[in-house]
């Protein structure tokens, strides 16, 4: 939270963002085309070394996550009354918790949204490698070049500048999601899943019951990754205190049916066979969406087509994670959380210590996937396994911020004469985020344990790291050192 709270440019420049603008951020961000397409396995719990996960009963465990982010989106929309940040989920803990578990909350945060785009890219990688391969018998280059296409390209950006228009973002997504709702209804009518629906919501449609019920919110949350980025723009947007709360709100509902028909379409797909859900599980979508002589229930050009809309909306999402994260390196080394070298700015105005940083990371793990098995899951590419880890700590850390959040409102808003709607908030974003982090941790085996044990370790050492610091320094984290197109409105 460093800097003055006087700045000399307006952040995102003189023009103001208008609802449409601040709605677009939140399903920008969430990327629901691509969630639905990678993460349904990961909520049934087919690609989990653990063996938790929902099973048929994936849209409840979609449906409670729902329920519990539309908690945490009133409370953060409460915040952007009260907190006008650049874009730091971790002044909401700090202003509710202390400078501490705030600082700490911070690390946690961000190095959860660096693990998720570093995960993504492989992931992308993989999805572009065997999608050619499979749909014309050809491999121009191995996983590992377009690993290295992919982070050309993400540098790049980030150099040059990601002034990104948030229409456009809106108008892709909005093309994206048609698409794959439009096919998700075709599916579920055409397996017979109406006459099923009880089998998507019912806890005994899960393998272990309650407990694979809670593992599956886990990623459900996760699935919902970004909705905040709208609340957090309350700076650039015209009639804030009535737009912010209407996006986030919008966001939510709208996307939460969406994933809803998403998921149920996918298990009734395969008849709720998890079995079939398995052999398919680097993207059941695409099995859906072919020839019915493949077990789909489209033909070749309908698949190609949701592959392709898919994945343009996987590089949306590995930018806007790097972006992100960027941006929250940024933002705790101006707050003197991490070394004065990472604000390092360019002379086009980006934040060329806080990318780098980013780059590093990204090369680390494409390096890992290349030469290391640590991560590896039976049966699965290595692409796949290394997503599966890093979306399992990216969704503990920030299911775990979540968490500190509602409870910090509890304080922090208090004073906001919202008694009922506080506590009703909290209570619901707090109980549902600490069963996903509950399904995370109990009886997992490795390596997917480790994933919030690194979560654990991460958030200790930043306490004991924060204790022995000097105090952040008081006000709102400044970006006014980066150019207007850097500053807005992508921030988290």
């Amino acid at each position: 939270m460093a800097g003055d709270s006087s700045h000399k440019k307006e952040l995102g420049g003189a023009r103001k963002l208008t609802l449409i603008d601040a709605v677009a951020q939140s399903v920008g961000l969430m990327g629901p085309v691509f969630s639905i397409a990678f993460l349904v396995p990961l909520v049934v719990g087919i690609i989990s070394a653990s063996g938790n996960g929902a099973g048929n009963a994936a849209s409840l465990s979609v449906l409670i996550a729902a329920i519990g982010v539309l908690g945490l989106g009133w409370i953060v929309a409460e915040y952007t009354r009260k907190i006008q940040a650049a874009g730091s989920l971790y002044d909401y803990v700090t202003d509710g918790l202390g400078g501490r578990v705030g600082s700490a909350a911070g690390w946690l945060y961000y190095t959860g949204i660096l693990a998720l785009g570093a995960g993504i890219l492989p992931m992308i990688g993989g999805t572009i490698h065997d999608a050619i391969l499979s749909e014309f018998n050809k491999q121009p280059f191995p996983i590992f070049v377009w690993n290295i296409i992919l982070f050309a390209l993400v540098a790049f950006i980030m150099y040059m500048g990601v002034a990104l228009s948030t229409r456009v973002q809106l108008t892709l997504a909005l093309i994206s999601v048609t698409v794959v709702l439009v096919f998700s209804i075709f599916v579920i009518i055409k397996s017979g899943g109406l006459h099923h629906i009880t089998t998507g919501f019912s806890p005994s449609s899960s393998p272990t019951h309650w407990k694979g019920v809670l593992f599956g919110v886990l990623y459900g949350v996760l699935l919902f990754t970004g909705f905040e980025t709208s609340a957090n723009l309350g700076e650039e947007t015209e009639h804030a205190q009535r737009n912010i709360p209407r996006a986030v709100l919008i966001s939510v509902l709208a996307i939460t049916g969406f994933y809803i028909i998403g998921t149920f379409a996918q298990v009734s797909g395969f008849h709720f066979n998890l079995g079939e859900i398995g052999k398919n599980a680097g993207a059941p979508l695409f099995t859906l969406a072919g020839p019915k002589s493949a077990g789909g229930f489209a033909g070749v050009g309908i698949r190609r087509l949701v592959e392709l809309v898919v994945v343009f909306d996987m590089i949306a999402v590995l930018i806007g994670c790097a972006v992100s994260a960027s941006r929250g390196v940024f933002a705790l080394a101006r707050d003197e959380r991490l070394p004065k070298q990472l604000t390092r700015i360019s002379q086009r105005g980006t934040p060329i210590g806080a990318s780098n940083f980013v780059l590093f990371a990204y090369a680390v793990v494409i390096l890992l996937v290349l030469w290391s098995t640590a991560f590896a899951i039976p049966h699965y590419p290595e692409y796949v396994s290394m997503f599966s880890w890093m979306s399992a700590y990216g969704a503990i850390a920030i299911a775990t911020i979540y968490l500190l959040i509602s409870i910090g409102a509890l304080r922090g808003l208090r004073s906001a004469g919202k008694t009922w709607q506080l506590y009703c908030a909290s209570i619901v974003g707090g109980l549902v985020t600490a069963a996903a982090i509950f399904g995370a941790i109990y009886k997992v085996t490795a390596p997917t344990v480790y994933a919030p044990y690194a979560a654990a370790v991460v958030l200790i050492v930043g306490l004991i790291a924060a204790s022995v610091m000097s105090s952040a320094p008081k006000g709102i984290a400044d970006f006014s050192g980066l150019s207007e197109a850097e500053q807005g409105p992508l921030k988290l």
